[in-house]
């Protein structure tokens, strides 16, 4: 159960600010965008041609631009239209971008929550293990975390992926593989060499968080009282310093969240991801076009913006309401 005094911390910090309300509605929204993208997409993601009689893209919809086509030996002005079938209009290959904007929020929050998961799994058993025992134990740990913390986020993501390879793996969609939806892809890919990487880009900050918080609870009565009663170090780590140090790593955990977002569009946008449905390969794809389609890249480009945005503004709620003396963690990216 969650404590009277943090719920009415929770209660309060959500009722008096508008910031927690807008990050929630944000998340909300990209969580549904990604678990029902099947549903949402008007196109499969996938599928190219959707193209103009001219081979030009469709802008969204309520725009138009100019460009100039091949015709009788001379290049003419002609204008293109939106159309209703594309709201957002297409990239250059003749993509529906609100459909690779719905299925870019299932890469970039699968990668988000799996990447950060796994990184509390790695870091914060190490740091409790450190902070717990002290001395040349936590000393040479310690140094194996400055280590990483020694290399830059991208850096060391880049080098990461050029030895294990970027490698992708389908998880089957339910929606399409059951008949439920027709003309939508049947798996989503997950980037698993881009989740596994940032996990071991980023555990490093949760092993400094848990491993200070030991260090702070492991002279506790609570603790010397299990000590003295035979318990293990390992019975006394996982059962009373663990549930005591949790405060910290909840608040960097969602914060963490935006940071890897931020990371794994990074490397889609190199070409590391190891799928196409991600919104920073889309940026990518888009870079060359800024001046005619804009939209096929600032429409991802948002997608990210209002993805870390909400992510953040839910971090600092929960940062204030679980414990104000937190400052704000850089995460790492």
């Amino acid at each position: 159960m969650i404590p009277d005094r943090l719920e009415s911390n929770l209660r309060q910090g959500f009722r008096e600010s508008l910031l927690p309300k807008l990050g929630l509605v944000l998340l909300a929204s990209i969580l549904i965008m990604a678990i029902f993208a099947p549903v949402l997409a008007t196109h499969n993601p996938t599928r190219t041609g959707y193209l103009d009689e001219n081979g030009n893209s469709y802008p969204p919809l309520g725009t138009s631009y100019t460009t100039e086509i091949g015709q009788d030996g001379e290049f003419v002005e002609v204008e293109v239209e939106s159309t209703s079938d594309h709201l957002l209009g297409t990239n250059d290959i003749g993509q529906d971008v609100f459909s690779r904007l719905v299925y870019g929020a299932r890469t970039s929050m699968l990668v988000g929550l799996l990447g950060t998961g796994l990184a509390v799994l790695i870091g914060v058993p190490f740091g409790l293990v450190s902070g717990y025992y002290g001395g040349r134990v936590d000393d040479v740990m310690m140094r194996i975390a400055d280590t990483m913390l020694a290399f830059p986020s991208l850096v060391l993501a880049l080098a990461l992926i050029g030895v294990f390879g970027s490698a992708g793996f389908g998880i089957p969609d339910p929606l399409t593989r059951f008949g439920l939806i027709d003309g939508m892809p049947e798996s989503t890919t997950l980037p698993g060499t881009v989740t596994v990487v940032v996990a071991l880009v980023t555990w490093v900050w949760f092993a400094r968080v848990a491993r200070g918080e030991a260090m702070s609870v492991r002279n506790e009565e609570y603790v010397t009282a299990a000590r003295s009663m035979g318990a293990s170090n390992w019975t006394i780590l996982f059962k009373h310093v663990l549930p005591n140090s949790l405060t910290p790593v909840i608040v960097l955990a969602t914060i963490q969240v935006a940071a890897v977002i931020l990371l794994e569009s990074s490397l889609s946008f190199l070409g590391f991801s190891g799928t196409t449905l991600s919104w920073g390969y889309d940026i990518s794809r888009g870079q060359g076009y800024q001046r005619t389609s804009w939209w096929i890249s600032m429409v991802p480009g948002l997608g990210i913006v209002f993805a870390v945005i909400a992510v953040n503004l839910l971090g600092d709620w929960l940062r204030d309401a679980l414990d104000p003396n937190i400052e704000g963690e850089g995460g790492g990216a």
